[in-house]
């Protein structure tokens, strides 16, 4: 699949109508994980406008904002954050709480993920409302990292979420 369009990406995500609650339809990506080309094709695309760019660390948000955070890390020699559920890091943490599409909802990441003036970078698998990635991305800056951009598999563009997160550099392979 090498060379595969954004297109065919998107033909591997399936649509889940009702999920997690009636009159939302769910963007389901793991027929495109369980495809190891189309994997490797996702993470190449993601990391690519960031190479070169000094990103040291990538923070991916739970759940599967991690499995595409963590090859996009190893692309670009940065690390990994985790940015997760509230409650589930052993440290000390800083936290946000966000309204989402469906309820509502707080992430956290530890206080000293990263040394404070690193060049960060933020995964996730949906751009839906934006209020997950802007709670993140206020931990991030709340830990000291210079936020270089957002990168996003799907951006489901009718929910505006772009707009929750302007004066970034936001990036989405694919549009819904």
């Amino acid at each position: 699949m090498t060379g595969a369009t954004a297109m065919d990406l998107k033909t591997l995500i399936k649509d889940v109508p009702d999920y997690p609650k009636k009159g939302i339809i769910f963007k389901d990506i793991t027929p495109l994980l369980s495809d190891a080309r189309a994997y490797e094709e996702t993470i190449t695309r993601l990391a690519e406008p960031w190479k070169g760019k000094g990103v040291q660390v990538v923070a991916g948000i739970e759940s599967r904002g991690f499995l595409l955070a963590a090859g996009v890390a190893l692309k670009l020699g940065a690390g990994l954050v985790p940015v997760r559920k509230s409650g589930k890091l052993p440290r000390a943490v800083f936290g946000e709480s966000y309204s989402l599409e469906y309820g509502t909802a707080a992430i956290e990441a530890h206080q000293d993920a990263f040394p404070k003036g690193a060049k960060v970078l933020l995964v996730d698998d949906v751009l839906a409302t934006g209020g997950t990635a802007k709670a993140a991305l206020t931990i991030l800056e709340r830990i000291g990292g210079k936020v270089m951009g957002v990168s996003f598999l799907i951006e489901l563009d009718f929910l505006k979420g772009r707009e929750k997160i302007s004066g970034y550099d936001c990036r989405a392979l694919i549009s819904y």
